[in-house]
């Protein structure tokens, strides 16, 4: 009963800050995510991260990247992929070169410090989709490129690490890495292409409550379990799902639905349960650490994102509303410092350091986002006013 206790608590902190944040002004993830450290550990205490409360919070990312995916246009997708492409590789090169050069500065050896670069250099949208339907732009050419920018993010990120893992004396296989990502995304379009409208038309006469929604997220959790059995993210799975669903004619039932449920429960306790992994022990020893590699974090992924988009001929204040959508390193960046901490390639100390650094990205990635593409956006109705 603990659980339901502990549901409730998030569930109505999550709502209330949300709308707390709405009112001054921001968008109401950002309350989401802080009321999460409030209630969590660090301050309050009432909620504790449980791997109950864990495993809800996936499917609440799950969800939450499965709906985006349904609301992407597929036609504005295929106009921006070669931005998307711009802003991925350039949204890595920046942070990786300046995290390279930051471990060097901290005396560390060359592979742990090519480690602290590709940390840097992941990214994690799910909180930037948020932001974007908030601000209405899920559909557009930014938000189409933004999402496009973190498929090719976490497949390049991914690679680089599987490759790093071999030469730190992991016992990885780097050409069977790649060839499994191939095989997943080369199947993955095929079988969102053709199986999946058909899987679809399949459920419809059943006669069950919701057969529809219930096969529509059935696909979602398949393309899920595939991405992680074959080393991609699983988000980038539901991502996928998502859009292939989103082509179909079954679009708007699902869509209505799946929004419904995800919203109701699964996606606030993903908001919140970021904050409750937060520990301030021994916060003051390292507190110039932190502020560096936050800062650090924040700017290489605004700049290099920003110049990738700008090179793809978006204005400026667009551009870096894209770099600030890549800012958050979410859960994609705890995964790539699990796997350092457990490999000894970072310190348990550089690890507690880190998980705060991904948590500030997180935090600051949706009111930077607001304030770029909203400035963008009046300078749009000026010009076209003018």
């Amino acid at each position: 009963m603990e659980l339901i206790l502990e549901l409730a608590i998030i569930l109505f902190a999550s709502k209330v800050a949300g709308d707390i944040s709405v009112k001054l002004g921001q968008p109401s993830v950002l309350g989401k995510l802080l009321i999460g450290v409030i209630i969590g550990p660090a301050v309050l205490g009432l909620i504790s991260e449980t791997k109950t409360i864990a495993d809800l919070s996936q499917i609440g990312v799950i969800m939450l990247m499965f709906i985006a995916g349904l609301e992407t246009d597929i036609h504005e997708f295929r106009r921006t992929w070669k931005a998307s492409t711009f802003v991925g590789i350039s949204g890595i090169i920046v942070p990786l070169l300046a995290g390279y050069l930051s471990g060097v500065l901290l005396n560390m050896t060359t592979i742990e410090a090519l480690f602290l670069g590709l940390l840097l250099s992941a990214t994690s949208v799910s909180i930037s989709v948020q932001a974007l339907k908030e601000l209405n732009k899920i559909q557009s050419k930014e938000g189409t490129t933004i999402l496009g920018a973190a498929v090719i993010d976490d497949v390049l990120v991914i690679i680089a690490l599987a490759f790093l893992m071999s030469m730190a004396g992991d016992e990885v296989n780097l050409s069977m890495m790649i060839i499994k990502k191939v095989l997943f995304f080369t199947c993955a379009i095929l079988v969102a292409w053709k199986f999946v409208p058909w899987l679809l038309k399949k459920f419809v006469p059943l006669k069950v409550t919701e057969s529809l929604v219930s096969g529509a997220l059935i696909i979602c959790f398949l393309f899920v379990y595939t991405a992680e059995l074959t080393g991609v993210a699983g988000i980038i799975g539901a991502y996928i799902a998502g859009v292939a669903i989103g082509q179909t004619e079954y679009k708007p039932k699902i869509f209505k639905k799946v929004e419904t449920i995800s919203y109701s429960i699964f996606v606030p306790v993903f908001f919140t349960s970021i904050g409750l992994s937060v520990s301030f022990d021994g916060i003051s020893q390292h507190l110039g650490l932190m502020l560096g590699l936050s800062i650090l974090a924040i700017l290489t992924k605004l700049i290099g994102a920003a110049a990738g988009a700008k090179m793809a001929r978006f204005s400026w204040k667009n551009s870096l509303g894209i770099g600030a959508a890549m800012v958050s390193r979410g859960e994609v960046a705890l995964i790539i410092a699990t796997i350092g901490l457990e490999t000894k390639l970072i310190t348990q100390e550089l690890f507690a350091v880190l998980v705060v650094v991904v948590l500030v990205t997180t935090i600051v990635t949706p009111p930077m986002m607001k304030y770029f593409f909203n400035q963008g956006d009046k300078r749009t109705t000026m010009k076209n006013t003018a």
